[in-house]
């Protein structure tokens, strides 16, 4: 496991229980699956309208990672898809965008090797990698 793996697993371990880990690991895999939001392409360019282009054209990209803290998530995804998670996932919605800042950057950036957005539903792809984490 490499280093973003250690420190994803352990984010989730320390905050979640194992209930939790998966429901995590499903509202995760169906935002990056949900087709008719635009699925992980969708995502980037949602948070490029919101100002943080650079900051997820980072992760999509070859180079290094940029950091997001749980206030960029929020103002990204908005607060409404933030609450859904939180509802799904049943933890308050703060620390979702925190779990979310800890693990949106490898997470995209995994399914993003070659620097450009796969075709295609990738949920199946972002749980295998989320699963891996958790071990």
């Amino acid at each position: 496991m490499g280093l973003f793996d250690d420190v994803a697993g352990g984010a989730l371990g320390s905050v979640l229980g194992g209930g939790k880990q998966a429901n995590l690991m499903d509202a995760l895999g169906g935002l990056l699956g949900d087709q008719q939001a635009g699925g992980l392409n969708g995502l980037v360019q949602q948070f490029a309208s919101k100002g943080l282009g650079d900051i997820v054209n980072s992760w999509v990209g070859t180079g290094p990672n940029k950091a997001i803290t749980p206030q960029q998530v929020q103002q990204g995804l908005g607060s409404d898809i933030i609450a859904q998670l939180a509802s799904k996932v049943g933890l308050p919605a703060d620390q979702i965008s925190s779990q979310l800042a800890n693990l949106l950057p490898g997470l995209i950036d995994k399914l993003t090797p070659d620097g450009k957005i796969p075709q295609g539903d990738l949920s199946s792809q972002a749980m295998n990698l989320l699963k891996g984490f958790l071990k």
